[in-house]
């Protein structure tokens, strides 16, 4: 399973790759949505994990291109807790899930666990 997160800031992402690679998947970075979108013309992955607050291309422009064009791709969206606003936006362009910053390494994996179970379970 390959799992592309998007996050700006660095500790976060470190943390993010970190968790996600001692559950065993494999883990693409990106900084930027700009890097975001390019990955996403070039690799396939099974679920995007992004952060909605990213330098020039927007997180939820990144969800607005995987929902317009990888259309069965899960899309876990990361965002303060003081941006409400914005991640019912997120929901209504398609995210499957959100995940409020700080959040568990606990909570992140059980969550992307729940959305990539019915990939495992077809094969």
């Amino acid at each position: 399973m390959k799992i592309l997160v998007v996050e700006d800031d660095e500790m976060i992402l470190r943390a993010l790759e970190f968790r996600l690679k001692k559950d065993s998947y494999a883990v693409v970075a990106a900084r930027t949505g700009k890097e975001a979108l390019e990955k996403l013309k070039s690799e396939s992955f099974n679920l995007v994990i992004t952060d909605l607050m990213l330098p020039f291309v927007t997180g939820m422009e990144v969800l607005s291109y995987i929902k317009s064009n990888l259309t069965s791709l899960p899309v876990i969206v990361l965002s303060g807790a003081d941006e409400e606003g914005t991640v019912m936006d997120a929901f209504k362009l398609g995210a499957d899930d959100f995940i409020a910053k700080p959040f568990s390494p606990g909570e992140l994996t059980l969550r992307v666990k729940r959305l990539l179970v019915p990939f495992t379970a077809r094969g």
